[in-house]
């Protein structure tokens, strides 16, 4: 079986290759792996599936060490990194698994092509493909709502849909949409900016916009769902974790034919008044056994933002767990 792993950044790349290769020559006797290396992909064949990951993982760790364009890796550093692996069984048990979602880690985008950063994204991009309804659950910086905009502009790109609808629930941090000022569309854009930025990623925005005037792309408060049916969508609920379970009953039951839902949320940053409960911590506790859904939960160690990002994370759930 063979591997390809491409490096975005091509001076990250000859940083991890070393000098004439030499980093590359080390990790082939330290893993028992034969590596070639064209452009900026590296390409690795071994029967062992588990072994494939591993340096696909070894990869990854690699990357993140690199801060700027004259740094250099040493043989030490290689093989630190490479122990810190093996030495984690949750890391193992889930490598070995990799392959089950070899055909789920790459999502393209008007010739841009998006690939799946971690087992878990790998994991999400499968549900969102398999199943009518799936929930993304995980701290910031994990990509939950890049992957979804990713696949919803595949699948009105492609042709698979015919729109896309985008929702939050407006009401965050003591704000209240009727009390804001402007128009609808002036009070929805500083919460539907974070879903413009993933689209303005991938797409230009000549083409966002003539989407919109089409009425492919469609953004509205969560409330204005109410009584709809939507058909032929990819109808995407950012930011669940605010709304209550009754908003989170309607918005589910608003699915109609050859249409998908993609639920998203932190359920670490709930801003919902006191006494109201989560629709998105509800809908985890009581929908996972209901065919054609499925649920993914992202961790600190799916975070693709800055390294610091994941320690932030982890600091503020071990001080949460001393609090209980």
């Amino acid at each position: 079986m063979v591997k390809n792993i491409i490096v975005d950044d091509l001076s990250k790349l000859r940083i991890i290759c070393g000098a004439n290769d030499r980093n590359i020559s080390y990790i082939e006797i330290l893993m028992g792996i034969e590596i070639l290396t064209k452009g900026n992909t590296l390409f690795v064949e071994d029967e062992d599936v588990t072994k494939l990951a591993l340096f696909e993982a070894l990869v990854k760790k690699l990357e993140m060490l690199i801060i700027n364009e004259n740094q250099v890796i040493s043989e030490s550093e290689i093989f630190m990194e490479y122990q810190s692996i093996i030495n984690s069984p949750e890391l193992i048990d889930s490598l070995s698994e990799v392959n089950l979602f070899e055909d789920y880690n790459v999502i393209s985008v008007n010739n841009k092509t998006i690939f799946a950063k971690s087992f878990n994204q790998s994991r999400f991009i499968k549900m969102m493909n398999d199943n009518q309804i799936t929930f993304a659950i995980g701290p910031a910086g994990t990509g939950k709502t890049f992957l979804a905009i990713a696949f919803a502009l595949s699948q009105i790109t492609s042709g698979e849909k015919q729109k896309i609808i985008l929702t939050r629930p407006v009401v965050e941090a003591g704000e209240n949409l009727g009390f804001l000022p402007g128009t609808l569309s002036e009070k929805l854009s500083p919460y539907v900016r974070p879903l413009y930025d993933a689209m303005e990623w991938m797409l230009p925005p000549s083409i966002i916009n003539k989407l919109e005037a089409n009425g492919a792309i469609e953004v509205a408060p969560l409330a204005y769902m109410r009584g709809r049916s939507l058909h032929n969508s990819i109808i995407i609920l950012d930011e669940a974790q605010n709304t209550t379970i009754e908003q989170m009953k309607m918005f589910l039951t608003r699915i109609g034919e050859n249409s998908k839902s993609i639920i998203t949320g932190d359920i670490t940053q709930i801003d919902l008044p006191r006494g109201h409960r989560s629709g998105l911590v509800h809908a985890n506790d009581i929908l996972r056994d209901i065919n054609g859904m499925d649920f993914v939960e992202f961790t600190s160690k799916d975070v693709v933002r800055a390294k610091i990002v994941q320690k932030i994370i982890d600091a503020y759930a071990k001080d949460y767990s001393n609090g209980q």
